[in-house]
């Protein structure tokens, strides 16, 4: 299977995986955060041009498909019905402009479980609005990690997207349903950790003392604490690498630990050779952020029969590197 995509927001590459793995060639990569990029070059032997809106859209390579984890943001004009303009401003618009002048026959775009509801609806009616307005049928749903054999609840909202022309005005892309086979933490968990992850006494205090604040409160803040036969994780969070308190592992006979940036990495479902080089803080912001591979796996091989249909013709062309981050 021969195709081309792009992989916007790229983050440390959790969406492109798959795609990978399916035969896809990336011709172009974006992420601004330099420390991403580092992961993201060593694990796939390219750098990604940085901000996003000082690329030229015309600029990028034919691609047939555009991968994007961008971030959550209101709509100053959202309602005001101004289509594509209402987008201006935000990191929609720089996908939108990518659409409007590439025209990939899928879009494949991620965000978080409230997406749908953000600003009353208005950011997920307009953007549906202007994909349906450049030629798409979206599908859109929120999945669990949890179901695609991931130790972590974590819900996101994926949106996929088909071209009216190409694949027809009532076709709809189908979610797969989830396997739902039931997962344990223990199975990544890594054996013989260092003690500098077990957290100190005075934090594990520290803890204790502020989840009994919050529970006299009537909320549910706090630390969690799971062991090896816990069947998932709560979520972890790009701030997981401030205090751990989202996520403590049991020790018998010491305090509790953070996970190990490995573990984060397994948490999300990248494979074992995936390379980890920065800091440990800068790991679990990532991984924090990143998506969980094994959705975006099951999502593009529910995707192979569109791009069976779509195989590139000719010669891939790839982006060169270039000065500044810039696309020349």
């Amino acid at each position: 299977m021969k195709f081309a995509f792009i992989d916007l927001f790229a983050g440390t590459g959790g969406i492109r995986l798959p795609f990978d793995e399916l035969g896809g060639t990336c011709v172009m990569s974006s992420e601004w955060d330099k420390f991403a990029q580092q992961t993201y070059e060593a694990n796939f032997g390219e750098k990604p041009f940085g901000d996003i809106c000082k690329i030229d859209e015309k600029k990028i390579p034919k691609c047939n498909l555009i991968l994007g984890g961008f971030p959550c943001q209101p709509f100053s004009n959202a309602g005001l019905k101004k289509g594509f303009e209402d987008t201006r401003g935000t990191m929609f618009f720089e996908i939108a402009r990518i659409i409007k002048e590439k025209k990939p026959e899928i879009l494949f775009l991620e965000n978080v479980k409230g997406f749908k509801n953000h600003d009353k609806g208005n950011t997920f009616r307009t953007i549906a609005g202007i994909l349906d307005e450049l030629g798409y049928n979206l599908s859109a749903q929120v999945l669990n990690a949890k179901d695609f054999c991931v130790p972590q609840n974590r819900e996101r909202f994926y949106m996929i997207s088909l071209r009216r022309d190409k694949f027809g005005k009532d076709t709809f892309f189908k979610f797969p349903e989830p396997p739902r086979t039931k997962t344990r933490l223990g199975d990544i968990l890594e054996e013989n950790v260092p003690d500098k992850y077990t957290i100190s006494d005075k934090l594990w205090a520290g803890h204790q003392r502020r989840k009994k604040e919050h529970q006299a409160k009537g909320n549910g803040f706090g630390y969690c604490l799971f062991n090896e036969d816990s069947e998932y994780t709560s979520t972890i969070s790009a701030r997981y690498y401030k205090d751990g308190s989202e996520i403590l592992i049991e020790q018998k006979g010491k305090n509790p630990r953070k996970l190990t940036p490995r573990e984060a990495a397994r948490l999300q479902g990248y494979p074992e050779d995936y390379k980890i080089v920065v800091s440990d803080c800068q790991a679990y912001h990532q991984f924090g952020n990143a998506v969980a591979v094994p959705v975006i796996r099951a999502l593009a091989n529910a995707l192979k029969p569109y791009l069976e249909q779509i195989e590139y013709d000719g010669e891939i062309e790839i982006a060169s590197p270039a000065v500044d981050g810039r696309l020349v």
